[in-house]
């Protein structure tokens, strides 16, 4: 295994999808991803399939992938933990190198607390974590990835103008809210950061420890708070509940206007891309997203807020 370490994660995919030659074919992506990643596949020149994920874990559905992949038509797949998720398909990943040993595959970990130590017999090609904005430890910048030993990996410069980032933001966000019949048009600009001064990464490390064991105490004790006050019947299973408190509600965008009117913020991530990046539907991420609410649990929020935005979701909605 060898270690990536760039200004943010996308960075890091961005190399490794220019680099291998795996991805000259469709890669696999969930259809509930951020929307970087497809964008950092558009940027690579790298095309992808969005698929569908199972109602049961969340996640990719893999039977779906591996008959895909079986085909030999795709390069491989990436992988990501819905709501930080941490569980790994390790026996997937094994069979589907056994099919086929050049197949690319990406184990998206971004959501997840991020573990500074490689799994040596790990049958992925490269283990993305991010310590970006609002991710589970948040240092406002950074990623790293352990990638397999066999990986090309050819780092490069981009042009890069924060400005173009802004813009790009803005208009995938309008796409995500209109959902418009044809897929996203996609211009190329300099929106992706591969460079900036970095510290060393002894230090970035001990950063992120340290962070860790700080943002894990805040989240626990947040979301005990949340699932004492909120109807069980609601919430999320425990393992889905780290990177934010996530509920099952009929109406989330009332529940988000009622908590902003009170001066408290929510989310509904994340919104089915299938269809808006690329052509197809994703029933289940659809069906997901259309019913979710993300609580936040990190140093954005207090106890008192949390307290008030159950209070708040317990009065309005019909839960």
């Amino acid at each position: 295994m060898k270690l990536a370490y760039a200004p943010r994660a996308s960075a890091i995919l961005y190399h490794a999808l220019a680099s291998a030659p795996a991805a000259r074919k469709p890669i696999l992506l969930p259809a509930n991803i951020c929307p970087i990643v497809p964008l950092t596949f558009l940027k690579a020149g790298a095309e992808f399939r969005f698929i569908d994920i199972s109602p049961i874990t969340l996640h990719m559905d893999l039977d779906q992938a591996h008959d895909l992949l079986k085909t030999g038509d795709y390069g491989g797949l990436l992988y990501a933990h819905t709501y930080g998720e941490t569980s790994t398909p390790s026996g997937f990943f094994a069979e589907m190198k056994s099919i086929n040993p050049t197949l690319l595959l990406i184990d998206d970990r971004c959501l997840c607390p991020p573990d500074a130590l490689a799994q040596e017999e790990s049958q992925v090609d490269v283990t993305l974590y991010s310590t970006g904005y609002a991710k589970v430890v948040d240092l406002g910048y950074g990623g790293y990835a352990f990638l397999a030993d066999s990986l090309p990996y050819q780092p490069r410069a981009l042009p890069y103008a924060p400005q173009a980032l802004q813009e790009l933001e803005t208009s995938y966000k309008a796409a995500l809210a209109e959902r418009p019949p044809s897929p996203y048009a996609y211009a190329d600009t300099p929106w992706l950061q591969t460079e900036s001064p970095l510290p060393a990464w002894a230090d970035y490390y001990a950063d992120l420890s340290a962070r860790h064991a700080e943002t894990m105490q805040r989240r626990m004790s947040l979301n005990a708070l949340y699932a004492a006050a909120l109807p069980a019947s609601i919430q999320f299973p425990p393992p889905y509940q780290l990177w934010r408190f996530n509920i099952r509600v009929e109406d989330p965008a009332r529940a988000r206007q009622a908590l902003l009117r009170a001066g408290l913020f929510s989310s509904s991530h994340y919104a089915s891309l299938a269809g808006i990046f690329a052509p197809g539907s994703a029933p289940h991420a659809q069906a997901l997203a259309a019913n979710v609410l993300n609580l936040f649990n990190d140093h954005h929020f207090t106890p008192q807020m949390a307290q008030q935005a159950c209070e708040i979701l317990n009065r309005v909605l019909p839960l």
